[in-house]
């Protein structure tokens, strides 16, 4: 499936879920994605529609792999109560800039809490498994191999953390060192990166995305949901399924129990009355 993300943008024009980059802003993250003005403008939209839109309510946290600047407490609604975040820096720590600018943001949106994490974004250390809703990547891929980490990795990591369900939203180069992203997503079924030969599904069971256009550097926005079963072989989800069919049938054998009580009940409860509306008559 495909995303229209130009519903989106007018969306955002409208709200206050995004706020226009100053020149500033717009050139600091230009030098750090190494991107030309229009394409760096552009992305900047989509990654701001892209969160705004496809984060769903009910998430509560939310991990950038990967933070730049304080653009992801702008990004995402405020019904996300917690910001994780990791760094492009081999040693997992963020520069002091970029913990002020997440603060500032915080601070001026009163927004979500943003968690300061040491951890890198190829290695998220500190972030247990299946305890994320929401994982962010913005134009991080090229930044990580600049600076020697690894960003299939970070895919693979993000995918560990994600809750089953969870959603992991990308803007990405379409190509990072002559591979393609969107095929690695959509390819990934193990955390350890291979592929075994069990019959398991991908991780990522739907995978929406779609073309930035109007760029001059190739792009793909999307959105992975996670699978609920992730990692399992066939073998595990069939006897996942068979587990759960037995639930289901002993919850029906339970009400259908439940149920029967009630009638007889009622029918005990309705004979008495009619016993003792008889012996009424009766004396009369």
């Amino acid at each position: 499936m495909k995303f229209l993300f130009a519903a989106s943008l007018i969306f955002l024009v409208s709200c206050d879920a995004f706020t226009p980059p100053t020149k500033s802003r717009l050139n600091s993250a230009q030098q750090m994605v190494n991107l030309d003005v229009v394409t760096s403008l552009r992305t900047e939209w989509v990654s701001a529609a892209l969160c705004t839109n496809q984060t769903p309510r009910a998430a509560d946290t939310c991990l950038q792999l990967g933070v730049q600047d304080g653009r992801i407490v702008t990004f995402v609604p405020r019904t996300i109560r917690e910001i994780i975040t990791s760094s492009l820096e081999k040693d997992g720590q963020l520069t002091v800039a970029q913990r002020r600018q997440l603060q500032q943001t915080q601070d001026r949106r009163n927004a979500g809490l943003v968690t300061f994490v040491d951890q890198r974004a190829d290695d998220l250390c500190e972030t247990p498994d299946d305890s994320i809703d929401v994982v962010v990547s913005l134009q991080s891929a090229e930044k990580m191999l600049e600076n020697g980490l690894d960003w299939k990795k970070s895919i693979r990591e993000a995918a560990r953390v994600l809750k089953p369900g969870g959603r992991f939203l990308f803007v990405e180069r379409t190509e990072v060192n002559g591979e393609n992203y969107l095929e690695y997503v959509e390819n990934l079924y193990s955390v350890s990166g291979e592929t075994p030969d069990d019959g398991r599904p991908p991780i990522f069971e739907e995978v929406g995305y779609d073309d930035v256009d109007l760029v001059l550097t190739p792009h793909i926005a999307g959105v992975a949901i996670k699978s609920e079963n992730a990692g399992l072989t066939a073998e595990q989800i069939a006897k996942r399924q068979a587990q759960r069919e037995k639930e289901r049938l002993a919850d029906l054998s339970i009400e259908a129990y439940e149920r029967g009580i009630k009638r007889r009940k009622k029918k005990k409860k309705t004979a008495k009355e009619n016993s003792a509306a008889t012996e009424q008559v009766t004396k009369k």
